[in-house]
């Protein structure tokens, strides 16, 4: 059963879906052809994706990329209709178009210790920057959460570009019982070496890593996804406020000083459209039920 316009899967090849895996708490991993982003990808950027003509346009930071394959790798989690649309495709489907790489690279300087925390399939986002401190020989420090074991990503790829991972689950099936706030909590009482912290996650979650080292005066970056149209400054929808001045994360971000945003603002415009997002899903879901009921009138 598929929900996507018929037309959908006549598009070029261009960006052809190559491999399709599932994973934990409907969270896809997708290999996708796109070799013109993957030559001049960077640590920290991100692409905007559409699956068809009049589709949503959707931002997703860049989890991995090979140049010589011209594929980039990206872990989408099925939440809205065009996620959930996405989560429906297959390997050999394509998408319609593909913009990136977009946003400033992050910045990686040598002789530093790095402390990245990613929740969920924030660990994905955190991914690419650790791997770029670590090719340039700074010490990495990755912790990752999850809800439980079974909802944990990347721990093997976590594990072959940090020097430690450190592990923490909500039920503690696994690792530290606790956030990955838990953790760095712990480090900064008992005064472990870091000069950089990267967080990648939930909204609350990049809120409290900044509450935490603020008093310590760690410098703490985050990168934010909000909502986002055209992807090159000129919409103004993916504005945020840091240290009071208006900013547009596509263009002056995704990463910026923690301890200077308007996280409340952030989350406030992060449920503007809220009611409309329903509204969507729940046409999408009468369009599905009645398609299924048809196909399954024609067995």
């Amino acid at each position: 059963m598929s929900a996507l316009p018929s037309a959908h899967f006549n598009w070029c090849n261009v960006f052809r879906i190559l491999e399709k895996n599932d994973l934990a708490a409907k969270v896809c991993r997708y290999v996708i052809a796109a070799p013109d982003v993957a030559r001049k990808a960077k640590a920290g950027q991100f692409i905007i994706l559409r699956l068809y003509d009049d589709g949503e346009r959707i931002p997703i930071t860049l989890a991995d990329w090979d140049v010589e394959a011209g594929t980039i790798t990206l872990y989408i989690q099925a939440v809205g209709k065009t996620t959930i649309m996405l989560s429906m495709m297959k390997a050999g489907d394509a998408l319609m178009d593909i913009v990136g790489p977009l946003g400033i690279p992050s910045h990686v300087e040598k002789g530093k210790t790095l402390v990245a925390l990613g929740g969920g399939f924030g660990i994905a986002a955190i991914h690419p920057v650790v791997r770029a401190h670590k090719l340039i020989g700074n010490r990495t420090i990755s912790i990752i959460g999850a809800r439980t074991r079974n909802l944990m990503l990347m721990e093997k790829e976590m594990g072959a570009i940090s020097d430690e991972v450190r592990i923490a689950t909500d039920d503690g099936s696994y690792g530290t019982k606790g956030f990955v706030t838990t953790i760095l909590k712990k480090m900064l009482e008992e005064k472990e070496q870091m000069d950089v912290v990267l967080a990648i996650g939930p909204v609350v979650m990049m809120k409290a890593v900044a509450d935490l080292t603020r008093p310590y005066r760690v410098q703490t970056l985050v990168s934010l996804n909000p909502i986002m149209m055209d992807g090159t400054g000129m919409c103004g929808a993916c504005r945020v406020v840091v240290n009071d001045k208006m900013q547009f994360a596509c263009v002056d971000g995704p990463e910026f000083d923690a301890h200077h945003v308007d996280f409340e603002l952030l989350t406030a415009r992060q449920k503007m459209y809220s009611p409309q997002e329903k509204l969507s899903m729940e046409i999408f879901e009468k369009i599905c039920k009645t398609q299924e009921q048809r196909e399954t009138a024609a067995w």
